[in-house]
């Protein structure tokens, strides 16, 4: 199997010992607390499920600047976006102290990690300023990522974790979320050589389903990982649990059985566009899949980037900095002239007009109104399960 991003053996954060976790969360109790945002609560996920292997907790000034800069941290290993736990007030910590952090998704005061601390320092303006417009490409508050990072304070809190548990992702979705250890234990088991990952915050349709099926085909994979996120997603995005059951829907009707894993992952999406796209390759990396299928506009929101900027920066990072290799996909369509889902970049001869489109906000306004979507472009039974939702709204 594929090895894990700059390790032999993957590497997760979580205190997997219940005496040792019941241990650590009592001693947390004595500890200050810090309450995080959703987006350090959500790298703390990442870090203890394994697929941020082989970081061991929240990245320092030095090595956000340098991934922002250069996506590498200090000791020269390749990372696309930092991995921060910034707040907005001075937290009044020491070095070497232990904090208890609380989960802000949760209403009980969950303490998801606790974290030795390496440092606390400031960034400047300035420092936010690169750090946002490097990972995201603009600096424009109406972005959602960028929105978000601007929002989450300018003390930068660095140091290893010790996570102890998932958040609401393995309550809320029992059935789909799983760590990267798990996917790979059941890669294992399945005795799977080679794997392709799909990565989606969205409900699929038959263009989706048709871009895997050509690329498990063309790779010669053995194995398809549908690897949908579920974190917080910006106003407007089909909530998780829609997603999950369209996507099930639609596995269950059209592909061969036990060929497709429908997993999930517990992070908020950034809309990075290209860095983002070079993270999903390495987590799926981490999980044990050989390909990830890299599409138009990968990890992309509005306007913010080029249609296959998220493909063209692969080109430019170095030849040894990831293992997992990508697929390569142009916009999928239904085509009215060959009566099947086509790249639109084989076929030259078409215009628009050959294709079944909908824009998003067509397709939201007719399941709103109840009407039926084209089978060109949905599955019947995908659209039943998308339309129930709409009209419950």
């Amino acid at each position: 199997m594929i090895k894990p991003h700059g390790s032999d053996i993957l590497l997760p954060r979580i205190v997997e010992d219940g005496s040792s976790r019941k241990e650590i969360l009592e001693s947390s109790k004595n500890m200050k607390s810090i309450k995080i945002c959703s987006a350090a609560a959500s790298n703390l996920v990442m870090l203890g499920a394994g697929y941020f292997t082989p970081l061991e907790g929240f990245m320092d000034k030095e090595d956000v600047l340098s991934v922002a800069n250069n996506m590498k941290i200090k000791n020269d290993l390749f990372w696309p976006t930092p991995v921060m736990n910034l707040v907005k007030e001075d937290p009044g910590i020491s070095v070497g102290e232990e904090v208890a952090l609380i989960d802000p998704n949760m209403s009980n005061e969950n303490v998801i990690a606790v974290q030795k601390i390496n440092n606390v320092e400031h960034l400047t303006p300035d420092d936010v300023d690169l750090i946002v417009e490097k990972t995201f490409g603009t600096k424009d508050p109406e972005h959602p990522g960028v929105k978000t990072m601007y929002e989450q304070g300018n003390y930068l809190i660095s140091g290893p974790v010790k996570v102890l548990n998932y958040s609401y992702f393995e309550e809320e979705f029992s059935s789909t979320f799983r760590t990267a250890v798990q996917i790979r234990q059941d890669i294992e088991a399945k005795g799977l050589n080679n794997v392709v990952a799909f990565q989606t915050r969205n409900p699929m349709h038959r263009a989706h389903e048709e871009l895997c099926r050509m690329a498990a085909e063309q790779v010669d994979a053995d194995g398809i990982l549908i690897h949908m996120l579920l974190g917080k997603l910006k106003p407007g995005d089909i909530p998780a649990d829609v997603r999950d059951a369209a996507i099930r829907t639609m596995v269950k009707h059209y592909f061969p059985e036990n060929f497709v894993m429908i997993t999930g992952y517990g992070f908020d999406m950034l809309y990075a566009g290209p860095r983002e796209a070079l993270l999903h390759a390495l987590f799926r990396q981490n999980c044990g899949c050989n390909y990830l299928i890299v599409g138009r506009d990968h990890a992309g929101v509005g306007d913010y980037y080029g249609a296959f900027d998220a493909q063209e920066i692969f080109g430019q990072i170095p030849d040894n900095a990831l293992e997992i290799k990508i697929f390569n996909a142009d916009h999928t369509a239904y085509s009215k002239k060959l009566n099947k889902v086509v790249m639109m970049k084989d076929v030259t001869d078409h215009t628009k007009d050959d294709f079944v489109i909908l824009s998003g906000t067509k397709v939201r306004e007719m399941l709103s109104n109840g009407e039926s979507l084209p089978e060109e472009f949905a599955r019947p039974e995908v659209a039943e399960v998308l339309m129930k939702h709409y009209m419950e709204k």
